[in-house]
């Protein structure tokens, strides 16, 4: 009973702003613990209701369909900060007006493209593509028709829980997509015990169920007391808003482009240089120490809009205090990354079993992508809340120019976790200027680039 009490004097102490970020964090460490552990059990779960080699085909086809949301133009991540500055200066019939603009222009955007690829991939040899046998052809082909058409719907739907996002409430996001987890563990489970393996059956499954179930809770959420006021209607679309969302949100398009390069060719370059069960090896390494990069999101998230309503009213004194409380808890990041590098062959065995070979090389490469990744986010969550991002969009630029043929060399010349050093290094690069820039604008000296 004592211990309650305390919880709960810790959870409401401090600012408005600052406990609705320990409230949200509180919520989102349950749910991100849950989908924690749904995300380690679907690759036991999935590779043994495929195989290796199919589970790596899987990973970089869906890591390719993954290229369709850096098409939303940076609309969605624009409209978050519009949307949260909106409410942060009480201009609601603005922020109705952001919420039904960006879903009519990402309607707009993924229903065409979609139709469009649909079409394209009639055309298209993936056997070719990804150096694979020519029997996977037509079972590929349909598999992708899958991804697409759930894909583009899930970029329209995105708008709700980005919503959800800028108004400060993460953590309702997160149960919307950790239930989305969930159902697709339980439900490739059951194709385990009742079905033979296929790769058809595992895109409806991954791709088509947290859709369905993001679309109805849309249906719930905008029917709420709280977002009934913002409920998308064609009477509030403003074309002429559009220039507004995205001479913010251009500048995140640039950077997701970049990631784009750098991130998700990781996969193709993988299976063309070493085969399909590389690709499962490196996720299956990148995946373990992943949960440390998903928990630093967990407490970074709530900071991003919770930094735009500081930055917008001025208030810099909270957000260097919550700077120097967000630094001492990365170190704590160190001496965890350690302990799990070392212990990581024997989790792996226990996880994964003898089914998948898992070298050190790629162990080491991957913990320390993850260190110096969360590094660089603590610092790029908050400034993405300013909306002073030219400076990350120059570097990711760069490093997109030269990452495909580096990571082609580093990846024959170091294996599997090779391919890792080229984000390591940009990564690194973006924390050092980033803390930086976000000292400056701190201290309201931030002038020319680092103030754009």
């Amino acid at each position: 009973m004592l211990q309650f009490k305390n919880w709960s004097k810790f959870l409401n102490s401090g600012e408005t702003r600052t406990r609705n970020i320990k409230k949200n964090i509180f919520a989102s460490v349950f749910l991100r613990g849950v989908s924690i552990l749904t995300t380690l059990l679907l690759i036991p779960v999935t590779i043994n209701y495929v195989n290796p080699t199919q589970y790596g085909i899987w990973l970089t086809l869906s890591s390719i369909i993954g290229w369709i949301a850096y098409f939303d133009l940076g609309l969605c991540l624009g409209f978050k900060n519009r949307f949260a500055e909106s409410l942060a200066k009480k201009e609601l019939l603005m922020a109705k007006r952001y919420v039904s603009t960006t879903y009519f222009l990402m309607a707009a955007i993924f229903i065409p493209l979609g139709l469009i690829l649909l079409i394209v991939n009639q055309y298209l040899d993936w056997s070719t593509i990804l150096n694979l046998d020519a029997s996977y052809l037509f079972e590929l082909r349909k598999v992708f028709n899958v991804l697409i058409i759930f894909f583009c719907f899930q970029m329209i739907m995105k708008v709700t829980t980005t919503m959800i996002d800028a108004d400060q409430k993460p953590a309702l996001s997160s149960f919307i997509t950790t239930s989305g987890q969930v159902l697709t563990l339980l439900t490739i489970y059951i194709l385990t015990k009742i079905t033979s393996g296929s790769l058809y059956k595992l895109s409806f499954v991954y791709s088509g169920l947290p859709v369905i179930l993001l679309f109805i809770c849309a249906i719930i959420i905008f029917h709420s007391n709280r977002y009934k006021q913002f409920m998308p209607s064609k009477e509030y679309i403003y074309p002429s808003l559009t220039k507004d969302i995205l001479s913010l949100g251009g500048k995140f398009f640039i950077i997701t482009i970049s990631m784009l390069v750098i991130y998700q060719f990781i996969n193709i370059i993988l299976t063309r240089n070493l085969g399909p069960e590389a690709v499962t090896e490196y996720n299956i390494s990148f995946r373990y120490f992943n949960v440390l990069h998903m928990t630093s999101v967990i407490i970074l998230n709530p900071f991003w809009a919770a930094f735009t309503d500081a930055y917008t009213k001025g208030d810099t004194a909270w957000m260097d205090k919550s700077l120097k409380t967000l630094e001492k808890m990365w170190v704590i990041i160190i001496p965890i990354i350690f302990i799990m590098f070392l212990i990581a062959p024997y989790v792996f065995k226990i996880w994964i079993g003898d089914s998948v070979k898992v070298s050190s090389s790629t162990i080491f490469f991957a913990a320390l992508y993850v260190l110096v990744s969360t590094f660089g986010e603590l610092y790029m969550y908050l400034i993405n809340g300013t909306g002073k991002v030219r400076i990350q969009s120059i570097v990711y630029f760069c490093a997109a120019i030269v990452s495909i043929p580096l990571m082609n060399i580093f990846c024959i010349r170091y294996g599997v976790g090779g391919v890792l050093i080229v984000p390591t290094v940009t990564c690194f690069a973006l924390a050092l200027l980033s803390r930086v820039q976000l000292k400056k604008l701190i201290k309201g000296k931030a002038k020319g680039i680092w103030n754009k």
